[in-house]
């Protein structure tokens, strides 16, 4: 098994897209850490209160994909969809 690795940041441009984040953060961390699969699940907040990092790992590459499905079906998805992401995915 293949284990997959995302880590980068998350990008407000502004008050109102952090407000965003933090009033569907909870939960989107909550539910992503239930997926089966799931071994972390981390977004800290940075100096800047407009970034967050993220760091998450999945035991393999269909639990990451399933994750990344149910994310973009979510009401976390549709709420952020518009705010900037750098990430990197990786496998070991």
């Amino acid at each position: 098994m293949t284990a997959v690795e995302l880590n980068g940041r998350l990008m407000c441009r502004d008050r109102d897209e952090a407000a965003i984040v933090l009033r569907h953060l909870p939960t989107h961390i909550r539910l992503s850490r239930a997926e089966a699969g799931c071994l972390r699940f981390d977004v800290e907040p940075t100096d800047d209160p407009l970034v967050w990092t993220v760091s998450e790992r999945f035991v393999d590459r269909e639990a990451f994909d399933a994750h990344q499905a149910r994310v973009r079906a979510s009401d976390w998805g549709q709420a952020t969809s518009a705010i900037a992401r750098e990430y990197a995915v990786t496998t070991d």
